[in-house]
């Protein structure tokens, strides 16, 4: 008997209602890789009226707060929304990691990870940016952001306060701006916040996923992640920022819903608006005034002709690159350093060959991304789901699992697939 479509599954010849967050994962990852690729090929068309990286960055994190607490909340089950997201997230994380160390003897691993065990315990929590570690890869900062985010929701979530998005959302933006103003950069400094954090996930995680004390432990990341994000964050006011931007995508969500109201959504957008302009910690190019401002109503524009268009067919092209956007976030930096030391500085090349060299590292990039999703993405979410499966019902706080959908930076809910992060 037909029933009524819902986020997993559409009426066969409709478009997906899945499709528009595919799309916008598209515009976000195409932003990113124009924001690297231009300055060392293309130098000259280059934007500075607003920032490409800042921008796709902004479309990333709505998309994962509009998307991944609601898929939490809807199937009640933390054991499998974290099964899901390991296997999600780390596989090509890892592979990325193996790939740039493997190549490190010919291209050498950036000064700003250091060379000892506190970056090996920051990668492997993913937290790399609140304890101020850099990343093998130069995109990874960003994952730090994801992974607060999904400890701070799975603790408001075990608390029985997730569905105060809007509330939070407020707050955590009024934080950015009250921490630009008092702070000049991180507070808690040293490796040792590496190896605490990680040591604290390890254990925290642990107990979520095999149900002892839960609530305890859910809450316990949930406020090292907090202490992390406003104390050694490398631009707190920053991070706060993000999460801000995060939490009011599922304000919107709520909106769409009928559950709550968009005054959250502006209040939100205000303060993160206003966060970098009195920040004692700002200076670079794209927090000047015109410039974020500018960014900010890009993304928030992008997000809601999106929403818009939702019940819309869409370009394939832009929902296939929403489907391997993960891979072509993380991947393209790496291999846009190895395609310039082999052709050497194009900056001041003649422009056609600029635009030749571009066209075929693009086309690189994208061949070895869509190979990453088909050869690492994808079977290690059929495994992660097949797991997330069969443990249902063992650590559900409410209704059994049936699949978690993904979003942000590192998700894909496919306009072709179940909707539980890649095509059937």
């Amino acid at each position: 008997m037909p029933t009524a479509a819902t986020p997993e599954t559409t009426m066969p010849g409709a478009p997906s209602r899945l499709a528009w967050l595919d799309a916008l994962r598209g515009i976000g990852a195409l932003a990113v890789v124009a924001e690297h690729l231009l300055p060392w090929f293309l130098p000259a068309l280059r934007p500075f009226w607003f920032s490409l990286g800042v921008y796709g960055i902004l479309v990333f994190f709505l998309v994962s707060g509009y998307i991944i607490p609601t898929s939490l909340e809807r199937h009640g089950d933390v054991r499998a929304f974290w099964t899901s997201r390991f296997f999600r997230l780390y596989p090509l994380y890892l592979a990325v990691i193996a790939l740039v160390l493997a190549a490190s003897w010919w291209v050498p691993v950036r000064e700003g990870v250091p060379r000892d065990g506190s970056a090996v315990a920051a990668h492997a929590t993913m937290l790399l940016d609140v304890v101020s570690v850099g990343g093998v890869a130069d995109t990874m900062w960003t994952l730090s952001y994801e992974m607060v985010f999904y400890l701070l929701v799975t603790a408001l979530f075990m608390i029985k306060a997730h569905e105060r998005s809007g509330l939070v959302s407020v707050l955590f933006a009024g934080a950015s701006v009250v921490v630009g103003l008092v702070v000049s950069g991180a507070v808690l400094r040293g490796g040792w916040l590496a190896y605490v954090s990680c040591a604290v996930f390890a254990a925290g995680l642990a107990c979520v996923v095999g149900g002892w004390f839960r609530r305890t432990a859910a809450c316990v990341l949930g406020l090292m992640a907090l202490a992390l994000l406003l104390l050694s964050s490398r631009v707190p006011w920053l991070g706060a920022a993000v999460v801000a931007v995060m939490f009011a995508g599922t304000a919107i969500h709520r909106w769409e819903r009928g559950r709550g109201g968009l005054w959250p959504v502006a209040v939100t957008a205000a303060l993160v608006a206003a966060a970098p302009l009195w920040a004692i910690e700002s200076g670079w190019w794209w927090v000047e005034p015109d410039v974020w401002l500018t960014t900010i109503a890009l993304a928030a524009a992008t997000f809601a002709g999106a929403m818009a268009l939702r019940g819309r067919r869409l370009p394939a092209v832009l929902t296939w690159l929403g489907l391997i956007s993960y891979s072509l976030y993380l991947v393209h930096h790496p291999l846009l350093k190895y395609f310039v030391e082999v052709t050497g500085d194009l900056r001041w090349s003649p422009l056609p060959y600029q635009l030749a060299m571009a066209a075929l590292a693009l086309v690189l990039i994208l061949g070895i991304s869509a190979l990453a999703y088909h050869y690492v993405e994808r079977p290690m979410q059929t495994l992660g789901r097949r797991l997330s499966r069969r443990g249902a019902g063992v650590g559900a706080q409410g209704a059994g699992h049936d699949g978690v959908l993904d979003g942000g930076l590192a998700g894909a809910v496919s306009s072709t697939g179940d909707g539980s992060g890649h095509t059937a």
